[in-house]
């Protein structure tokens, strides 16, 4: 369930990852059994009007998305309030859908949306991963990509972490995250807290600009501009 103020069981651990988390487990003793649970669009809990629609990566969307959408500024401040803070830990169907930045970055759907059959499911369940890893598989870009042989397809991966790495050496400077690139709790103005925001989004997408490369730097454009 996305929302979990919503969520109520007497399960010790609800969100545990097994076969039940995908599907349809020993309902009917049949080869149905083994159904996705859903995959049905998935309306993003954070941003009304939004809808997810990628086919069987729709089972992925329900729980890959963020949980909140950047903070309202008081006076010209946004609250800081937790070492958690932040859109969530797995914002990958926001970062694909162009959606979830602050400070006004606007995005659009990524090709791996619009594109891409089943999205999630084609890259991170193709080749070997059928067997489950979800480790994504070269061979799944090369339908489009015929060329790849890595993941950094036209330097894309190069690119983002090395402006990853320019944005945390500046959120540092302004005090935003320690030295340990932990965050640093307290009121910013909002330029500087939209730029903690999309920097840890694109860090926790984990893809590094793989699902949506023209709004990774965006966002990391963005943020180097606010923290000069």
């Amino acid at each position: 369930m996305t929302n979990p103020d919503d969520y109520t069981t007497t399960d010790s651990n609800p969100s545990r990852i097994d076969c039940r988390a995908c599907h349809q487990v020993h309902t009917s003793y049949t080869g149905d059994d083994w159904a996705l649970e859903t995959t049905a669009a998935v309306p993003l809990y954070a941003f009304e009007g939004v809808t997810f629609d990628g086919g069987m990566g729709n089972l992925c969307a329900n729980c890959h998305q963020p949980r909140r959408a950047f903070p309202a500024a008081t006076d010209g401040k946004v609250k800081v309030d937790s070492t958690h803070w932040g859109a969530h830990h797995g914002p990958v169907a926001s970062m694909l859908m162009g959606v979830g930045a602050g400070g006004g970055v606007e995005g659009k759907p990524s090709m791996h949306v619009t594109t891409v059959e089943n999205t999630c499911v084609a890259c991170h369940m193709g080749g070997d991963a059928a067997a489950h890893s979800f480790t994504p598989n070269v061979t799944a870009c090369q339908a489009c990509h015929a060329d790849a042989k890595n993941f950094d397809i036209n330097g894309v991966q190069t690119e983002i972490k090395a402006k990853l790495e320019e944005v945390k050496a500046a959120l540092i400077a302004k005090g935003l995250l320690d030295a340990e690139g932990t965050i640093v709790v307290g009121d910013y103005p909002e330029a500087q807290a939209a730029a903690l925001w999309n920097f840890l989004l694109v860090e926790e997408d984990k893809s590094m600009g793989v699902h949506n490369s023209t709004y990774a730097n965006a966002m990391l454009d963005a943020a180097l501009e606010a923290l000069k």
